[in-house]
C-alpha cells in the first residue's frame, strides 16, 4: 500500500453522503490519538462523516490526531464531544452498541452485514454505532441504551480489535448494504481479444523461431507444436499480447542470427 504524506499532498476532493443517511459513529471515552485519527479515516475510507466523541481521555483536540487521519480532517474538524452516552445518542431513533463478549442482555445481536442491512432499512431514521475503550470496550450500562449488539466473527484465539479496525469493518459493512461499493476500477482488457488471424501468425512466427533453435525432437514436432498453441489458446490472448510476443520473438532471432 502506498504510504502518502498528509502534510505535502492536495487535500482529496470529498464527496460527502448525505446528512442522516450514514450512520453516525461513536467513540466513547477514547484515548489514543492515533485512534480517533485513523477512526476518521476508516470513516472517510466509505463515506461515513459524522463523529461523536465522548468525554475524550486527556481532553479535545488531541496533539498527533490530525496526523493519524492522513487527510480524512473533514470528519475531526465537525466531531463533537459530549460529557455522556445519553447526551450523544440523545437525538437518534436507534442505535447499535459493539462488542467482543456476550453481555447476558436480552438483545438482538448482528454481525456488521446484518446491522448494516437493518441499518439501510431504517430510512430516514437517525442511527448510531458505538465503539468503547481501546481496552475494556463498552461497559453493560452503556451498552443497555442501545437497542441491540454488533459483534464480530473474529477468531476465538484472538478476539480483539483495534477500534479504528473495528469502525472499518462497519464502513465497509454499509457500503455495501447501501448499494454504495462500487468498485474503483474494473479491470477490464484494455485491448480487444487477438483474431484467429493474429494467432495463427504468431503460432507461425513461434513455432519457426524453435525451428530454427533445434528445438524440437523430430519425431515429436506436430505433438509439441500442437500443445503449445493449446497452451496460448488457454492464456486468451489480446491484441497486445500477440504484438508483444511476436516483438519479443523478432528480438531473439536477430540476437541469434
Amino acid at each position: 500500500m502506498t504510504t502518502r504524506d498528509p502534510q505535502s499532498e492536495t487535500p482529496p476532493k470529498i464527496t460527502e453522503v448525505p446528512p442522516g443517511i450514514a450512520p453516525v459513529v461513536i467513540l466513547v471515552e477514547p484515548q489514543l490519538a492515533e485512534n480517533i485519527g485513523m477512526t476518521a479515516r476508516a470513516m472517510a475510507n466509505f463515506g461515513l462523516s459524522e463523529l461523536r466523541l465522548v468525554n475524550p481521555k486527556n481532553g479535545w483536540p488531541k496533539k498527533g490526531v490530525r496526523e493519524a487521519a492522513s487527510g480524512a480532517t473533514h470528519v475531526l474538524d465537525r466531531a463533537t464531544i459530549h460529557g455522556t452516552v445519553a447526551e450523544a445518542i440523545g437525538d437518534l431513533h436507534y442505535v447499535l452498541a459493539t462488542t467482543a463478549r456476550e453481555r447476558g442482555q436480552m438483545k438482538r445481536v448482528f454481525s456488521p452485514e446484518a446491522a448494516m442491512g437493518e441499518v439501510v432499512a431504517r430510512e430516514g431514521q437517525r442511527i448510531a454505532v458505538m465503539f468503547g475503550r481501546e481496552r475494556v470496550g463498552l461497559t453493560n450500562e452503556e451498552v443497555s441504551l442501545a437497542d441491540a449488539i454488533i459483534t464480530f466473527p473474529v477468531s476465538p484465539d484472538f478476539p480483539s480489535l483495534n477500534l479504528a479496525q473495528a469502525v472499518l469493518l462497519v464502513g465497509y459493512a454499509w457500503r455495501q448494504a447501501s448499494g454504495r461499493a462500487a468498485l474503483p476500477f474494473s479491470g477490464e482488457l484494455l485491448s480487444p481479444p487477438a483474431s484467429r488471424e493474429a494467432l495463427v501468425a504468431l503460432f507461425g512466427s513461434l513455432e519457426t523461431a524453435l525451428d530454427g533453435a533445434g528445438f524440437y525432437p523430430p519425431e515429436k514436432r506436430e505433438i509439441i507444436a500442437r500443445n503449445m498453441r493449446d497452451m496460448l489458446h488457454r492464456m486468451s490472448l489480446t491484441e497486445q499480447d500477440v504484438r508483444t510476443f511476436r516483438g519479443a520473438l523478432r528480438a531473439l532471432t536477430r540476437k541469434g542470427t
